[in-house]
């Protein structure tokens, strides 16, 4: 793909003995927001983990702007404009709210997220402020952890499981800063297992089955029926 920001070409993946992916590649344009779908244990997790730097493939490259990244530490990788808001949310919860935000700001790069525009983007994190992050919502906790993603002012926002243990109402919510981060120029690379909320906010989409990719394509001309076939291997 011209102009690409992220390119994973062929990787493999290991856990110990386990491989969880098999040949995976998938790219990504400046701009787009890409979902990634597929059912628990598809490989979904651990494709984010090795763009991030926390899982190193065996085989493969991952290429970041036309560069490879293997040699990057994750934390080198937050400087260069990768951001991981991992399943689970991980919010330390003996921090506030705008601790845990500052937090993400560590590795700052210059842009336009700012604890301002944070705030604007999750009104309801300006009013828990000075609440510790133990006692958040599950929502709460995931705009939190959206947010203290966003302070590095990243080019690359990986959102890991968007929706998992949410109310629909606070799913949609989420869902609808989605489409504002895009807005603001930053990539978005979602892991989903939703298939109706992947689709309504991706350019376009990968489905993962067993650790190999099943299927790809625009969000406008894949069919559910495709969609589910892939998801779960029918044939």
């Amino acid at each position: 793909m011209a102009g690409a920001l992220l390119e994973v070409e062929s990787i493999d993946c290991f856990y110990g003995d386990f491989q969880a992916l098999f040949g995976v590649s998938i790219e990504v344009g400046q701009g787009e927001t890409v979902a990634i779908i597929g059912a628990n244990g598809a490989g979904k997790s651990t494709l984010l983990a090795s763009v991030a730097g926390l899982l190193r493939p065996g085989a493969g490259e991952v290429r970041f702007d036309g560069t490879t990244i293997a040699q990057l530490s994750a934390h080198r990788r937050v400087a260069a404009g990768i951001s991981l808001v991992p399943e689970g949310r991980r919010i330390f919860p003996s921090l506030t709210v705008e601790e845990n935000l500052q937090i993400g700001a560590y590795r700052r790069r210059r842009g336009p997220w700012t604890l301002r525009k944070v705030y604007d983007l999750f009104p309801a994190l300006q009013e828990l402020s000075g609440r510790w992050g133990g006692t958040l919502s599950g929502g709460e906790q995931q705009m939190c952890a959206i947010g203290r993603g966003l302070m590095g002012n990243p080019r690359l926002i990986l959102l890991d499981e968007l929706s998992l243990g949410l109310a629909p109402r606070i799913i949609k919510a989420i869902y609808e800063t989605v489409y504002a981060i895009s807005q603001e120029g930053t990539t978005v690379v979602l892991v989903e297992q939703d298939i109706g909320q992947a689709l309504g906010a991706a350019d376009r989409a990968y489905c993962l089955l067993e650790g190999r990719v099943s299927l790809q394509g625009t969000s406008a001309e894949l069919t559910r029926d495709q969609v589910v076939e892939a998801y779960f291997g029918l044939r």
